[in-house]
């Protein structure tokens, strides 16, 4: 399964792009599904048809879905939620505020990244999956939770095993306030439920053949520079954006001074992005004289943004992530980060075993490195030409570095 992702500041019109993007595939013969994960819907209204938590039938070849996310906390975490208020209960809390700390931060978005690992797993009947991501602050934020959830779940279940179960279990049998402390077996195979459906999602996103992830953008100063961090940010995790849509761009016929005004502006600011994102193809949808809904309006954006080309192709490739060989014992680890300077972050680089941390502002990466560079020892980094370079050599190398 081809999939594609679309996330861009809030108000950009990612989801007509990714709706026109969706339609035009499922036209060319494409058995398509789109999916909002966004917790504000707009897809539905978007298509102009009525959506729901399955895949509903929207014209020959397309499906579309607004994922729910509470009917997901509420089908696959309620024994969790549960047992959270009763611990919570136990301290004193109750009511409302027992049931929400059930819940913990982010999961509603982490079983949204559920559904991309489940279609691409489950071999369902169709070629592209369309996702229109939240904001783009929310879908970087996605990135992160598989390691953050994966270290939680990781630790509650090492306590499980070395020190609920052989320890406090068989007491919890006959002392009642212990046997509220400790959970039941159905908790921890929901939480292994949840850390099996995501695990693997990122490496399923950085997977240039089959995932990219496409930018949405209004030629304003604000949007350019969250779409700049955004991409700094996905390259981190090493996912591939292969293209980039200036949306809601002023038509050049346009006489009035007010909007040629605007219009000149607007073409400063596309300079701007064909330069700073260049060589990612950039391709422009024109401001529309009607609101952008229903699927004719919607196969007007589709063919401003492609043309004769087929949408599920891969635009543009670049690993983002890159090892070199220098020569026998000297590696060089490379991350690109076209925009890290400008951002006014510094990295923060730390190595432990075979594991090497990049941090950048609020965001990180753990890159799993190869054998054969776990065991040296790191001499240095340096950013140049959009690149973080991190030097690896053997000890004597080190101490002449």
């Amino acid at each position: 399964m081809r999939n594609i992702i679309f996330t861009g500041k809030g108000g950009v019109g990612k989801t007509s792009v990714a709706a026109a993007t969706a339609l035009k595939a499922a036209d060319l013969g494409f058995k398509t599904l789109i999916m909002s994960t966004d917790p504000a819907h707009s897809l539905g209204d978007s298509l102009d048809v009525k959506l729901g938590p399955s895949p509903v039938k929207v014209a020959e070849n397309l499906w579309g879905q607004e994922v729910s996310v509470f009917g997901d906390l509420n089908l696959n975490w309620d024994v969790v939620r549960e047992h959270f208020a009763q611990l919570m209960e136990s301290r004193g809390v109750e009511g409302i505020y027992a049931e929400e700390m059930g819940v913990l931060p982010g999961m509603e978005e982490l079983f949204s990244l559920s559904y991309i690992k489940r279609y691409n797993e489950e071999q369902v009947d169709y070629d592209l999956l369309v996702v229109d991501c939240a904001p783009t602050g929310e879908t970087l934020r996605l990135l992160s939770l598989p390691e953050t959830f994966g270290w939680f779940i990781k630790f509650i279940r090492n306590v499980e095993k070395y020190m609920v179960s052989p320890v406090i279990r068989p007491l919890s049998k006959k002392v009642k306030k212990i046997d509220n402390m400790v959970a039941p077996k159905e908790v921890y195979e929901k939480v292994d439920n949840l850390f099996s459906s995501t695990e693997g999602i990122i490496e399923l996103l950085a997977d240039g053949s089959k995932s990219t992830v496409r930018l949405v953008m209004n030629p304003e100063k604000m949007v350019i520079k969250e779409s700049m961090r955004a991409l700094t940010y996905l390259n981190l995790y090493g996912i591939t954006v292969d293209s980039i849509t200036i949306n809601r761009v002023m038509p050049d016929q346009t006489q009035d001074p007010y909007f040629k005004k605007w219009r000149n502006i607007q073409q400063n600011y596309i300079q701007q992005i064909n330069n700073a994102f260049s060589p990612i193809p950039i391709g422009q949808v024109p401001l529309f004289d009607q609101e952008v809904v229903g699927l004719d309006m919607l196969r007007q954006v589709g063919e401003k943004i492609y043309g004769d080309k087929n949408p599920t192709e891969i635009f543009f490739k670049e690993d983002p992530i890159d090892i070199q060989k220098v020569h026998d014992g000297h590696y060089k680890v490379r991350v690109k980060l076209p925009f890290m300077e400008d951002m006014g972050f510094e990295p923060k680089i730390l190595k432990m075993g075979d594991d090497l941390t990049i941090r950048i502002g609020d965001y990180q990466k753990i890159v799993a490195l190869p054998i054969f560079i776990a065991g040296l020892e790191s001499t240095g980094a340096s950013f140049e030409d959009g690149w973080l370079t991190v030097d690896f050599a053997k000890e004597e190398e080190k101490a002449e570095a």
